[in-house]
């Protein structure tokens, strides 16, 4: 069931509440978050999508996607939800970013890409899903490092290899 969202006459999203789940709805309240204003940022830094998909939970990444959150916000550290759904290795968090057009080679302040996180992470599953989706695995952070250079085991060291 999709969410409408659009800008009140302050600019802030107006959402029909009846289309997020309660779920959803106890979760954004229980964080933080105002339901009104599903892009604005908590105390952390953070929007809901970005702790919705450092938490790998499904069902609100779903819900806050359907409301056409921006999938390209930043934390503080400048990382995206695609970043912080590798974090939770959650693969179908990670394929609902994807899917939404998340950008896979955002690079934060230091250069660095949520593959090069995934590879430094070992994140296996992460990295060949990021790489199958399209990430540029030639791409090389301030400190001159590529997810290959970052590759924590030894399935991802070959994988990213084999690319190379």
């Amino acid at each position: 069931m999709p969410i409408a969202q659009s800008p009140n006459a302050n600019g802030r999203a107006v959402i029909n509440s009846f289309t997020i789940s309660d779920e959803t709805k106890r979760w954004l309240s229980a964080s933080g978050f105002d339901e009104l204003n599903l892009n604005a940022v908590n105390q952390y830094k953070r929007t809901p999508l970005m702790s919705a998909a450092a938490d790998g939970n499904e069902q609100h990444v779903s819900d806050l996607l359907s409301a056409n959150v921006d999938v390209e916000a930043v934390n503080s550290d400048g990382n995206s939800a695609i970043w912080l759904a590798c974090f939770s290795g959650n693969e179908r968090v990670i394929q609902m970013l994807v899917d939404a057009g998340a950008n896979l080679d955002h690079q934060n302040p230091d250069g660095v890409t949520a593959l090069m996180y995934a590879s430094s992470a070992g994140k296996t599953a992460a990295v060949k899903q990021l790489v199958a989706a399209g990430a540029n695995t030639r791409l090389r952070s301030k400190d001159d490092f590529s997810a290959l250079d970052l590759a924590s085991n030894i399935d991802i060291l070959r994988f990213l290899k084999a690319r190379s």
